[in-house]
């Protein structure tokens, strides 16, 4: 091979590299700002739960707050023999209360992914933890238009020893950076749960899904539907409030 074609193939192979490097970029940076979107710098809201099986139903609603993307405090407000149970997450960390028995207990981390409240959401889903930003590298797959707007398909694959349940989860997020739907695989790559959003709004000053809902891939009649009824991006929230001492006592 001349001199001539031995750069040719250089840059080709060079420019190859940098154009894999800005499409994982460019996932990663959707991943971010749905996130950042999703959650605002703070947020309080009203949600009612439905847990919907096929013999069965069952609603409560709570009172919900968040900072970043790693705090968030929940609390339940209705029915009364629930009211007052919740849960803190701050970092890494998770505990939930019960006023019954007056008693904080610390999630430790292989408990994060299991169901809160006996609900299809984990605990890791209800608080939208960040581990999909720190613990998956993310590819871009293709893109399609939805509706009229463009909709954007993510990979995303555990980074090697990342301390995570899912084998692959995959994402829907629109051009304004909303998720569409979140798909979450076992380790043999099986789907296992599907997150998808609902009559997207403007709610809190701006478009958001006023409806989620995560149902099981393989049981269409068993899902719980969580309903905005109230919410509000951009309170100034003090730290004191994602507190244990915060969790015992906001029920008002």
């Amino acid at each position: 091979m001349s001199g001539r074609n031995r750069l040719i193939v250089l840059f080709a192979l060079a420019g190859l590299g940098v154009a894999a490097h800005a499409e994982a970029r460019d996932a990663e940076s959707l991943v971010r700002e749905a996130f950042d979107y999703f959650r605002g710098k703070t947020s309080y809201s009203v949600v009612e739960m439905t847990i919907h099986r096929p013999e069965w139903e069952r609603r409560m609603t709570m009172k919900g707050w968040t900072k970043g993307l790693d705090r968030s405090l929940i609390i339940i407000t209705a029915p009364a023999k629930d009211e007052g149970n919740g849960t803190l997450k701050r970092g890494q960390e998770m505990w939930t209360y019960n006023p019954k028995v007056n008693r904080v207990i610390k999630i430790p981390p292989s408990m994060m992914a299991q169901s809160w409240m006996g609900s299809d959401f984990s605990n890791n889903d209800l608080a939208k933890s960040d581990t999909l930003i720190h613990d998956y590298d993310h590819s871009l797959t293709g893109s399609a238009m939805e509706n009229g707007k463009k909709v954007f398909f993510i990979k995303s694959m555990p980074k090697p020893r990342a301390p995570v349940v899912w084998g692959m989860q995959t994402l829907k997020i629109r051009e304004d950076f909303i998720f569409l739907e979140e798909v979450f695989y076992d380790e043999y790559l099986k789907p296992v749960k599907i997150l998808s959003s609902h009559d997207i709004q403007l709610l809190g000053g701006k478009l958001f899904p006023r409806i989620m809902r995560m149902r099981k891939a393989e049981e269409k009649e068993e899902y719980t539907m969580l309903e905005h009824l109230e919410l509000t991006f951009g309170l100034d929230l003090e730290d004191s409030l994602f507190t244990l001492s915060s969790l015992r006592t906001q029920r008002r």
